[in-house]
């Protein structure tokens, strides 16, 4: 095995390989093959520079660490979008082809059978393959979905190189079997609403309102609408009884401003209701 080398590592993707049959999975290999070279001819990148290996719905890229990465990720947000929309723009549904791309940095070695060793490119295998990535395109109505690696985005991306806009890379977070890595979304994050940080959790409806759910209608000691519970109608004071009802706080009452005279009989004050006889002994009701 020769030691291990800094590389730039670059991944492409074909979305939904296995679902197509034998002609057209062919087509799509084609159709691959052709982007990933036009795209690192476009980036100035000398076949002499790079390794390839064949995944079937992949190609996997070691470039010597020479080249110049920042011209590589100027190529892929420019020349991957423009030939993947000229050739689905004449393809049939069933030949579509969607690419998700990963580029990252670490060093890989080769071995005595031709195949690639090294952490670096087993991260970056896991970021191309994460399901954030998969979603992200998903979503999306272009047909490109590209992530970089923290290395890559410290070195390159968040300088803001012309061609290569730092604020449309948003951090992520994916989880492998490694436990979770860090990386940088071109584009909308899926489900940006939601916390991305690991802090926080998801809310129990009601909580935050520190109200109780009204019981149901069906429920044991629900009460209709309107209806009030046992103890409030206790506390309630009783209805006055229907019918005039006059207050007298002693002294000679007034009704209507008029001074009323005469005995008055039985009264010496508090509430009297039902029938008041007021000027005398045998006087008509009032």
């Amino acid at each position: 095995m020769t030691d291990p080398v800094s590389r730039t590592i670059l991944l492409l993707d074909i979305e939904k390989y296995s679902d197509r049959d034998d002609i057209e999975q062919a087509y799509l290999r084609r159709m691959l093959y052709d982007v990933a070279d036009r795209t690192l001819e476009r980036a100035g990148i000398d076949e002499r520079l790079r390794l390839r290996a064949d995944r079937g719905d992949s190609v996997m890229e070691l470039i010597d660490a020479n080249a110049s990465v920042t011209a590589l990720l100027r190529a892929l947000l420019t020349e991957v979008p423009a030939q993947l929309h000229a050739v689905n723009r004449m393809a049939s549904s069933s030949a579509q082809i969607r690419l998700r791309g990963v580029v990252a940095t670490g060093y890989v070695a080769v071995d005595e059978h031709d195949g690639w060793v090294g952490s670096d490119l087993n991260h970056a295998c896991r970021l191309l393959d994460a399901q954030l990535l998969r979603t992200a395109l998903r979503e999306r109505r272009d047909d490109f979905a590209l992530c970089v690696s923290e290395s890559v985005h410290t070195g390159i991306v968040r300088h803001g190189h012309a061609g290569i806009p730092a604020v449309d890379f948003h951090p992520v977070t994916v989880d492998s079997k490694n436990g979770p890595l860090r990386a940088w979304l071109h584009g909308p994050v899926p489900g940006a609403g939601d916390d991305h940080s690991e802090k926080g959790g998801t809310s129990v409806p009601g909580a935050s309102s520190g109200e109780r759910p009204a019981p149901r209608r069906d429920q044991p000691g629900a009460q209709a609408p309107g209806a009030q519970a046992p103890e409030a109608r206790a506390a309630r004071p009783s209805a006055p009884p229907a019918g005039a009802v006059f207050h007298f706080d002693g002294g000679a009452p007034t009704f209507g401003g008029s001074l009323v005279g005469g005995d008055q009989h039985g009264v010496s004050g508090g509430q009297v209701t039902g029938d008041v006889h007021l000027g005398g002994s045998g006087g008509e009701s009032a």
